[in-house]
């Protein structure tokens, strides 16, 4: 059987470099090549010879510049429906789309599970431009031409950005840390790759939501990271009344120790792709870092 052809858009994104490092360890069952979106070269790129497109181009952090709304959509919405069009009169079989949780609203102080009821709500443009995105690529969803969605939560891994990193630079020098109760999906890095790789084998579209096995509390990986680093790490309760009202009055607040999660139920899926429990995400991802 020769090999998926893979055209990913992104060269230099976290998702995209960590996919094809991901494919190329299946031997020639894949064939992977990475492509800039940021000059108008690839619109003369021969799509036709490529099965699958998956497209993680974009702008991948929240800002509330209201100077840079109109970059947000002409990148994340515009730029993708415009490739996606380019894929499906090539012949392309397959577009990917990575959106994200964040279509739902941010985190949040209150304990609410998103569930298959749950309709998105963004609060700011990044989510909005992600989510005209989908509904653009939804229209163009055929059998000849399959268009899957993937919305997930935090993702992480040697070598992200993010909150991650900077959570994991609290964990190596704090000696305390707020023990309070929230609760996060979150994503490593190994676990989409593999469910991307998936969604490619079983010709998938529709909407998705992978996660971890786990839910993680925000001090309870904080303490992870520390173990791992060989540091002990003490959690307490006394600037709790302090975190409460940081989350009711500043973003910071809620992205640290808000909550938001999808239903496990949701992120259920045919074949496994949750390869790495949080323990073993961790150890990956600080003993590489440590290592590098």
């Amino acid at each position: 059987m020769s090999a998926k052809r893979i055209l990913i858009t992104g060269k230099k994104s976290y998702v995209g470099k960590s996919l094809v490092n991901w494919l190329g360890d299946f031997g020639d069952d894949y064939s992977t090549e990475c492509i800039s979106l940021k000059d108008e070269d690839w619109v003369n790129k021969d799509f036709s010879t490529y099965d699958v497109i998956v497209h993680v181009a974009g702008i991948a952090h929240v800002s509330s510049d209201p100077n840079m709304e109109e970059m947000y959509y002409k990148v994340n919405c515009d730029l993708t429906i415009e490739t996606a069009k380019k894929a499906k009169v090539s012949g392309v079989k397959q577009f990917i789309f990575l959106s994200s949780i964040i279509v739902y609203g941010d985190s949040s102080i209150d304990k609410q599970v998103i569930d298959k009821n749950t309709i998105p709500s963004p609060s700011n443009f990044y989510g909005d431009s992600k989510l005209q995105a989908e509904n653009g690529l939804r229209i163009l969803d055929r059998e000849d031409f399959k268009v899957v969605i993937i919305r997930p939560p935090m993702i992480y891994g040697r070598n992200s950005k993010g909150n991650y990193p900077k959570l994991a630079k609290l964990s190596r020098v704090l000696p305390l840390f707020p023990d309070y109760d929230n609760n996060r999906s979150m994503l490593h890095i190994d676990n989409l790759c593999e469910f991307i790789k998936l969604t490619i084998d079983n010709f998938e579209s529709g909407t998705y939501f992978p996660q971890n096995k786990e839910y993680v509390k925000t001090s309870e990986l904080v303490k992870l990271i520390s173990q791992v680093n060989g540091r002990k790490m003490h959690l307490t309760s006394i600037f709790n009344p302090l975190v409460k009202l940081l989350c009711a009055r500043t973003s910071l607040g809620q992205k640290v120790f808000g909550n938001l999660v999808y239903d496990k139920s949701l992120s259920e899926y045919k074949h496994d792709y949750q390869i790495r429990d949080l323990r073993e995400s961790i150890e990956l991802t600080e003993l590489k870092r440590r290592n590098k």
